[in-house]
């Protein structure tokens, strides 16, 4: 399965109207042909499935793309490796990446913010 680098941007939101392309995650997951995280090849890449997440005004924080115990999905950043700080996917199990689709991710302040996948690209 190939991986692919998707960038999500944050989408309108009370905080945001307009939403802000620069607040947003960039990953790399293995898709397959459907846009949907492939685990089997995840397993075998997990070290290559990187995230960074980038906000404006803050330092942007780097980590992993992981898979919890229940087979839910979440973002795991590298500074402190305390899970409590890991940011779930909100159905990532299901959902399907492509431009124009919208994600919700359950960040660590316990907000959930919608994303909308803004490109899918080949990993170089």
């Amino acid at each position: 399965m190939p991986l692919k680098t998707i960038r999500l941007e944050l989408a309108r939101d009370p905080d945001f109207p307009r939403g802000s392309a620069r607040r947003g995650y960039r990953f790399t997951a293995p898709l397959d042909d459907e846009g949907h995280i492939d685990a089997a090849s995840w397993r075998e890449n997990r070290e290559r499935c990187r995230v960074v997440r980038f906000w404006e005004g803050e330092d942007d924080q780097i980590g992993h793309l992981i898979r919890k115990p229940d087979g839910s999905w979440a973002f795991h950043y590298d500074v402190d490796g305390d899970e409590d700080d890991d940011e779930a996917g909100y159905r990532f199990n299901s959902h399907v990446f492509r431009p124009g689709e919208y994600i919700s991710i359950l960040e660590h302040d316990d907000e959930l913010r919608t994303f909308a996948v803004v490109t899918v690209t080949p990993l170089d």
